[in-house]
């Protein structure tokens, strides 16, 4: 595996759409997009201030998009983009698609036209969310989510039929279409038992499939199958703490030894039977990191908060 070089980069986030977690960087000043794996190696870096726009989708084809880096590498005060992506990303309309209201972009629709799959994803803390995904993004949609459990519940024609199944699973279950980074990375620090969030997860199974069949809609229900480099993440453990830098700033060095979506159980040292620390890689997104030999501030272990 070829690693990204020792320099500066603007983070886009944590993707999983090669099936394994990896950074996506792009280059400073310039280049291409490039992917830095996570896992089981040592990953060092130092994070400068301030945000920085995250590109935005493009299109390769009908049924597929790509993430496309700023060609400014601009800086944003609000939200990841800048006007300049802002204005071009096509695909930031299609949570709203199925509104109607703006005028739909012709590779949007061909994209949403195509299959598209509705499920159910328990966190941690049983917390169960509605989602959608496109045939392409069947498998890697679902891994990015940092779930205990999920479930393919139905698949749909196109995206603004799935849409509309997601928005009556949401109101009739009282379930939301999203789950804060931050809960599911509280969550996992207090896990101890898998039994509640599966038992939560199989009843709202239920109750879904109930609700699509009072909607004459097929049910699949299909389980999904976790990756396994989330496997130590999800057996309850005493052995965890949350990493203690926050890091959107100063200098950090560990090793990934598990990773659920964007959440990863690291060491610091080399001995892989160390407590582990739980983070939040997404945390980098939009931020300009140097890769490089740095190495985090020294760390306390205190299992007795959790």
């Amino acid at each position: 595996m070829i690693q990204p070089a020792d320099g500066a980069y603007v983070c886009h986030g944590v993707t999983w759409a090669t099936g394994d977690p990896r950074l996506l960087l792009a280059p400073l000043p310039a280049g291409p997009l490039v992917h830095a794996h996570v896992m089981n190696r040592r990953f060092g870096f130092r994070t400068g201030t301030g945000r920085w726009c995250t590109g935005r989708y493009g299109f390769t084809d009908t049924v597929r998009v790509e993430a496309l880096a700023c060609p400014g590498r601009a800086r944003v005060e609000h939200g990841g983009q800048c006007d300049r992506c802002a204005g071009q990303d096509e695909f930031r309309l299609a949570h709203q698609f199925h509104q109607g209201g703006a005028s739909t972009p012709e590779a949007l629709g061909r994209y949403m036209a195509q299959p598209h799959w509705l499920y159910l994803a328990t966190f941690a803390d049983s917390t169960t969310k509605v989602g959608t995904a496109a045939e392409p993004r069947r498998r890697s949609r679902l891994d990015e989510q940092g779930a205990l459990f999920a479930t393919y519940l139905a698949k749909s024609p196109d995206g603004r039929a799935v849409r509309y199944l997601e928005d009556a699973l949401g109101q009739r279950l009282e379930l939301p279409q999203s789950v804060r980074a931050a809960a599911k990375l509280q969550a996992l620090a207090r896990l101890r038992d898998l039994s509640s969030a599966r038992t939560a997860h199989e009843q709202y199974v239920v109750r879904a499939a109930g609700v699509l069949a009072d909607l004459e809609t097929p049910v699949v229900l299909e389980a999904w199958t976790p990756p396994e480099v989330g496997d130590r993440l999800r057996t309850g453990s005493a052995e965890r703490v949350l990493y203690p830098h926050d890091l959107r700033e100063g200098e950090h060095g560990f090793t990934v030894r598990s990773c659920i979506g964007s959440q990863g159980l690291v060491v610091l040292g080399e001995d892989n039977d160390e407590p582990g620390y739980l983070l939040d890689l997404g945390a980098l997104k939009g931020r300009h990191i140097t890769l490089g030999t740095f190495a985090s501030p020294d760390t306390a272990v205190q299992t007795s908060l959790f």
